[in-house]
């Protein structure tokens, strides 16, 4: 309760623009410099343009405070010039224990100044103490007064210096966040791109594929020739039902239709009855899996089986889902034209999705350096 205060206290702080911290800042210390002048006991004195003369280095002092952040050497310099000018305009008569407006420029420029700027507030630092310590040596102001003088400035610098490191990590963690939400961005732009590529490839395969072998049935048999394009219309639907629940278009209900392990016989199936021989096998005991690894051994299949649609021109096809104690072994094996020595987009695609979920993939010629075969190892050990 108490944190959770505290942090909406800091965001709404931090939503004050700085101009108006600034004037609040600049009222509070002219408040602290003006009350010696309206506290203290004066009798009157018929020269009382004297006062008001005494009054103006204090409007010096507190004014540039306005501009800190803006120029923060700049309303050091000038608010260190007014002081030494309060001070030496008999402030006897309004005292002033505290220099304030001095305090909260020393401590601005350690916060907001450049490193230049630092450096030259702290040879001005320096000077000034150099400047009271010879004072104390000709005994002009109280030994009292310089130490805690000196101690005062001191604390405002490294007050001042601790809040920039505390800005400085809380930007460092800003940017650590920013960059975070920018690799998950890609992460889930690359994730979109592969199942998108996996989707519409696959089921843009088996229609080219039943598309050109329609018109050449349509003829001699009707029957095949209807199928085809009874499988198109199959194909698209399915596309479109997984490409709305990949883009959020859809609820709940049609979670049955998530890519699963369960699904990958339908898959071979419809394969199978485009017109590409497919043959699966499943060995071990099934068992289920964590949903990223079932989406990924769907994928896996589907971009496989793409693969040999477009390219393999092969005459058989073997699934293979081998059930292992730690993992569940995929291969994918066809007698077609073979490896073509170079890794398109669906392999990268496919040794992503078992690299997310910890598995390994690798791929080359087939047995007898015939085909292509496709391995997949995904993470998968018995409850």
């Amino acid at each position: 309760m108490i944190h959770s205060l505290m942090s909406t206290t800091v965001r709404a702080v931090r939503r004050i623009p700085p101009l108006a911290t600034d004037i609040a800042v600049t009222l509070a210390a002219l408040a602290a410099h003006s009350a010696p002048f309206l506290l203290t006991a004066r009798e009157a004195d018929p020269v009382a343009g004297y006062t008001i003369l005494q009054y103006l280095p204090v409007l010096g002092q507190v004014l540039p405070l306005v501009w800190r952040r803006r120029a923060p050497l700049a309303v050091l310099l000038a608010v260190a010039a007014a002081t030494g000018a309060y001070l030496l305009n008999d402030p006897d008569t309004a005292p002033q224990p505290v220099p304030y407006a001095l305090l909260i420029a020393v401590h601005t420029v350690a916060v907001h100044g450049s490193r230049r700027e630092r450096a030259w507030g702290l040879a001005l630092l320096t000077g000034a103490a150099a400047a009271q310590l010879a004072g104390v040596v000709l005994r002009a102001p109280s030994a009292d007064t310089t130490v805690r003088g000196l101690v005062m400035y001191v604390a405002a610098w490294a007050m001042g210096r601790a809040a920039a490191t505390r800005q400085a990590h809380a930007r460092q963690l800003e940017r650590e966040k920013e960059m975070e939400a920018r690799r998950a961005v890609e992460r889930e732009r690359a994730a979109i791109a592969r199942d998108m590529h996996d989707i519409l490839g696959h089921a843009i395969s088996l229609m080219v594929v039943q598309a050109e072998a329609g018109p050449l049935a349509v003829r001699p048999a009707p029957d095949r020739a209807e199928a085809a394009f009874d499988a198109i219309a199959a194909a698209g639907r399915n596309a479109m039902d997984q490409l709305r629940r990949l883009l959020g278009l859809l609820g709940e209900e049609s979670s049955e239709g998530a890519p699963t392990v369960a699904r990958i016989g339908a898959l071979v199936e419809s394969v199978d009855r485009a017109g590409q021989p497919v043959a699966l096998t499943v060995s071990g005991t099934p068992r289920p899996l964590p949903p990223d690894v079932e989406a990924a051994a769907y994928r896996v299949v589907q971009e496989a089986l793409t693969n040999v649609v477009k390219h393999a021109r092969a005459s058989t096809v073997a699934v293979g889902l081998d059930w292992r104690a730690d993992a569940l072994v995929i291969d994918v094996v066809d007698d077609g034209r073979g490896h073509t020595g170079g890794a398109g987009r669906g392999l990268v695609g496919v040794r992503e999705r078992a690299a997310a979920c910890g598995g390994t993939a690798s791929f080359g010629h087939g047995p007898g350096r015939r085909g292509f075969a496709l391995s997949v190892r995904l993470p998968g050990a018995a409850a």
